[in-house]
């Protein structure tokens, strides 16, 4: 269950009557517990309760019903039980109907209230779902609420109107939606002239039965887009006279309504009846995006980006330094007033900015520096200088648009309430203003600077109609001020392997003539490319951008890279970190941000990882401190190690292999053909497989063996159906590999090609002899010092910044990886030292046999020893790098560049992009 179901679950249970006895398991029940798991409960064996009335869920809840005012003494008595205790519950619950107290262990809050508003803290209980929340929607329901309710109208209202339900309607009927949620806030703000207004008039001048529901909102719509002076004449009815002028683009244009069923009629009075003062545009407006879109309709009410977040991303682009003026300032008159000037210049520009989370929370934070400013100066009822104009956006659906306008609206308001009082707020909020701020179109084929024009730029397209303006418009409407610039947002990531055709041609448009290996980029290249592009053109302009972080990881950042640091340089990076939404059991994307200024200073370079800050002279591409790194692939180690090759490839349809049950079943005469196979899996899980592995002298004495002639005509058979012609070519070859890479040798390394990135070490090993490697890497008769290398935590750590990942996993690659990989001079007694360390994590490992090495390197059940193991493998080869262990990951990446650099008397530290 989502968010939004899981509400909707809890109002209807505390609209029904109480009943002692069930309550427990159907609260139970609307945070998503199976049926099957609410029957176990119910059973004296699975309930492990000591309190009368009790049902404990053991790891989760223990909640109790009681008799009438005897609530808090349950609640004590659940607190005190030992069963809670020992059962580890997150959280106590008692009530008797008519009161409700609930207190969380893991946060130490509590909730106390009447019976009937629970569902008002139903986010206080979403871990019970699994879901994790944030601090904003635990304090407050209604957001999910009314995104909930609002999406029940939507598809109610489509049901009935299929025409609106069509692409050339669609964007109609979300024009209607945003109306809607403007006439909810402004009913409930003192907007318009009484509290409520616009539902109860609804509510008394429509027909129950729902006939002429659209004509009212129809004439309440013209209304509010009819000025005061002109309402003689548009002849609208006395009850709609009462309201207020609105306009501002939001009413111009087609004022059509959709037509209400009985039943959509009812979800709107009952949309009316929340209380829209409690509105988050910061949180709403990313919750209801999935409103509109049938495909994200299913993740409703967990499209949220925490406001944590989006501080990392605008506090070092812009806010950070705002604050330190404003320090520096003090009660200096002069320098607050040029401060308050600087900030009614800054333009925020999200160019994928979705509903405008990112924006509305800029805007917020310049109005809570702006109102101590005005506080210092003694002008606290002062309007405001910082204009909502100045918050740009680009988005490609036309929704989340209208919504992202709406929320800055809303925003200004309660701002205004917030800072200058109601009285002010309400005096000069309507008419809205026409102008327009937010572009609906393609970011990537738009002009960005005619989005954020230089300074001077005059008008150049005006549009009437603030939500219907032309999808392909890439003008503003306005004048631009000048001042700084900032591009911020969370860009669509999209790997290559994922990209539509029109992503596709969205990033040939951009990269053609640039590079020839834009194919492998990720789409927010594409952001972060034109980011670059707008910085190199507009003084006082910088960009911080979140992206995964395989956009400064792997083979992309060597053909990315040099083209955005052509134009300008990396500013502050904030390393890989979890960006979660509220979906249930939602690991979250690992992510990093990245800040790009122009060539010139930026007040301070400085990287951040995790808690910890600090200032460097440079960040390269890897987002490490330094100077700009390039890795590429190399045909032989850097390093004096033994080479790596990838493995055998039989191309033959599954018939030269053979599993462990096949092996006991074959022809006696045949076993000395027959070798183990090992590809990752098996090396990995520990699963047997055989290959049949034949030499061109002893394929006649083979071929004469039934079951293995057998085999070798489906092999032949196979490959001549292949389409590649090169593996057609080796069908009168059946009894061989087409692709064999191993030498004659006694024994190999095997390095899988990909691993979780849960494994706290690479899953390297020794084979058994005469082996065959297939899908994956080998090292033949190598020192057994190589081995202790690649099992090193500096190695994964190369790894995953080099290679990149194959989705989170670690995606090993011998080229790139291994063949780049920086090792100092190491003397004999270095090798022996590594060499022993090897043996001791191969022993440990054989201490547990026959546990696998999936088994084995699980981060939580992983045996002590080899923890050990691997420790003293780490301390010995670290102390070759820098005669001590090294602090963090960080300073060995940093120290793995810095050498690498010399390793490569730096002729990979500069690769010229052209320019376009």
């Amino acid at each position: 269950m989502n968010a939004v179901e899981i509400e909707e679950a809890v109002s209807e249970l505390s609209n029904q009557p109480f009943d002692a006895a069930e309550f427990p398991f159907a609260f139970l029940a609307a945070f998503g517990n199976k049926e099957t798991t609410i029957k176990r409960l119910r059973t004296a064996s699975a309930n492990a309760s000591d309190v009368t009335g009790g049902v404990l869920q053991k790891s989760n809840i223990h909640i109790a019903t009681c008799p009438e005012g005897r609530v808090g003494e349950t609640l004590v008595a659940l607190r005190n039980s030992p069963k809670t205790a020992s059962n580890k519950a997150k959280f106590i619950l008692a009530t008797d109907g008519v009161s409700f107290e609930a207190e969380d262990f893991t946060s130490g809050e509590t909730v106390a209230c009447a019976y009937p508003k629970f569902p008002d803290h139903f986010g206080f209980f979403l871990p019970l779902a699994g879901i994790t929340t944030v601090k904003q929607i635990r304090e407050s329901s209604f957001d999910i609420r009314a995104t909930g309710r609002l999406n029940k109208l939507y598809v109610e209202l489509l049901k009935d109107n299929p025409d609106w339900a069509t692409a050339a309607r669609r964007p109609d009927m979300n024009h209607f939606m945003a109306r809607l949620i403007f006439c909810f806030f402004a009913e409930d703000t003192d907007i318009f002239n009484g509290e409520g207004v616009f539902t109860s008039t609804i509510d008394q001048m429509s027909e129950r039965d729902s006939s002429n529901t659209h004509e009212v909102i129809n004439t309440l719509f013209r209304a509010m887009n009819t000025r005061i002076e002109d309402r003689a004449k548009a002849d609208l009815p006395r009850w709609a006279n009462g309201f207020p002028y609105v306009n501002g683009g939001l009413f111009s244009g087609s004022t059509e309504v959709p037509r209400f069923s009985k039943i959509a009629r009812s979800y709107l009075i009952h949309i009316g009846g929340l209380n829209w003062r409690l509105i988050n545009p910061d949180i709403f407006g990313s919750m209801i995006q999935a409103v509109a879109d049938d495909d994200e309709r299913g993740a409703l009410g967990m499209h949220y980006t925490s406001v944590p977040n989006i501080l990392k991303v605008l506090n070092p682009l812009f806010l950070d330094d705002l604050r330190a003026r404003l320090d520096e300032a003090g009660t200096n008159s002069r320098m607050l007033l040029n401060l308050r000037r600087r900030m009614s210049h800054i333009r925020l520009f999200d160019p994928a900015c979705g509903s405008g989370n990112f924006l509305v929370i800029a805007y917020k934070q310049m109005r809570e520096i702006e109102a101590e400013i005005d506080k210092r100066r003694g002008e606290s009822d002062r309007r405001t200088e910082i204009p909502l104009t100045n918050f740009r956006g680009i988005e490609l659906r036309d929704f989340p648009a209208e919504i992202a306008r709406l929320a800055l609206i809303i925003a200004e308001y309660q701002c205004d309430v917030l800072y200058r009082g109601q009285k002010e707020a309400l005096a000069e909020f309507l008419p809205l203003d026409a102008q327009n701020w937010i572009v609906c179109g393609n970011a990537l084929r738009l002009d960005w600077l005619s989005v954020c024009p230089p300074t001077g730029t005059g008008v150049k397209l005006h549009a009437d109609d603030l939500f219907h303006s032309p999808l392909d418009q890439a003008q503003i409407d306005f004048e631009n001020e000048g001042g700084e610039t900032y591009i911020c947002g969370n860009p669509p990531y999209v790997g290559d392997k994922k990209q539509s055709l029109h992503q596709k041609l969205d990033m040939a448009t951009l990269f053609n003539g640039l590079t020839t290996r834009w194919r492998s980029f990720d789409y927010i290249c594409g952001f972060v490319f034109k980011a670059s592009q707008y910085i190199s053109q507009i003084n006082g302009a910088a960009a911080a951008l979140v992206s995964t972080n395989s956009i400064s990881q792997g083979m992309q950042v060597a053909e990315f890279w040099p083209i955005v640091l052509d134009r300008a340089k990396i500013a502050f990076a904030t390393l890989s970190f979890k960006w979660s939404n509220l979906a249930a059991n939602n690991a979250g994307v690992t992510c990093v941000i990245i800040g790009l200024c122009s060539k010139a200073e930026f007040p301070k370079l400085k990287i951040v990882d995790g808690d910890l800050e600090r200032e460097v002279d440079n960040i390269s591409p890897y987002l490490t401190a330094g100077q700009a790194v390039f890795v590429a692939g190399r045909q032989y180690p850097l390093a004096d190690v033994s080479p790596m090759l990838l493995g055998n490839f039989a191309k033959d349809g599954g018939n030269l292999f053979l599993s462990k049950s096949q092996v006991s079943e074959i022809d006696e005469r045949a076993l000395s053909f027959i070798r183990p196979a090992y590809g990752a899996q098996e090396y990995i899980r520990g699963i047997q497989r055989y290959c049949l592995w034949i030499s061109d002298e002893q394929v006649e004495l083979a071929r004469s063996i039934e079951s293995i002639e057998s085999r070798l005509q489906k092999v032949a058979a196979s490959r001549l159906e292949s389409t590649k012609e090169a593996t057609a070519e080796w069908a009168g070859r059946p009894h061989r590999f087409v692709e064999i890479r191993s030498p004659e040798y006694q024994f190999a390394i095997i390095v899988p090609r990909v691993s979780s990135e849960d494994r706290p070490y690479l899953p390297v090993g020794l084979l058994p002899p005469k082996s065959v490697v297939t899908e994956a890497f080998a090292l033949y008769d190598a020192p057994l010092w190589n081995l202790a290398i690649i099992a090193s935590r500096i190695h994964l750590i190369w790894i995953g910044t080099v290679c990149g990942k194959m989705k989170t996993d670690f995606r090993y690659s011998n080229t790139l990886g291994w063949n780049t990989f920086p090792v100092p001079p190491l003397t004999e007694k270095n090798k022996a030292d590594l060499a022993r360390c090897a043996e001791n994590i191969l022993l440990a490992r054989e201490r547990h046999y026959p546990a696998t090495i999936a088994d084995l390197y699980d981060p939580i059940t992983m045996p002590a020893d080899i923890r050990v193991a691997h420790d003293a493998n780490d301390e010995v080869l670290e102390r070759i790098y820098i005669g001590r262990r090294f602090r963090n990951d960080t300073e060995r990446l940093e120290k793995l560049f810095d050498l690498y650099t010399k390793m490569t008397g730096g002729d990979n530290t500069k690769r010229k992009a052209p320019r376009r």
